[in-house]
């Protein structure tokens, strides 16, 4: 009996670190998507409180990403419309705070398309999780 305990204790744990791999594997799957978020979490976050200093300073650097995801080949288990559309938008939307921030827009103006090109990246990392777990039914 208990070497029965040990085994379904041995699978369970198995299980629930196999679902903690899922969970990492969108960025390992798509490096263009981490590479992205790394300038986006880095400079949204600040804006939240205020601090506009990080996107100011850093959006040529987000336009080159959001290009280079944009270019990307999406892993297959996340390529759909939905993503490709949002990815496109992401590429799109981070040229126009480009100019905004380019042209010298007030600062509310460049926190809500900052938030806006926030929001739109987590359109993508929630498809990708649905992607996921699509997939994972196979």
């Amino acid at each position: 009996m208990k070497t029965v305990k040990i085994l379904l204790l041995s699978i369970v744990s198995m299980l629930l670190l196999s679902n903690v791999a899922k969970a990492q594997s969108k960025f390992d799957l798509w490096p263009e998507l981490k590479t992205f978020h790394g300038v986006m979490s880095p400079t949204f976050h600040p804006s939240e409180e205020g601090n506009l200093s990080p996107i100011k300073e850093r959006i040529g650097e987000m336009v080159t990403k959001a290009e280079a995801l944009a270019q990307s080949k999406i892993p297959s288990q996340f390529e759909n419309d939905a993503i490709k559309e949002a990815v496109n938008k992401l590429a799109v939307d981070s040229k126009k705070l480009q100019t905004l921030i380019t042209e010298k827009a007030n600062d509310e103006q460049i926190k809500t398309a900052l938030s806006n090109l926030h929001d739109t990246f987590h359109v993508i990392v929630e498809k990708c999780n649905k992607g996921d777990e699509k997939h994972s039914d196979h």
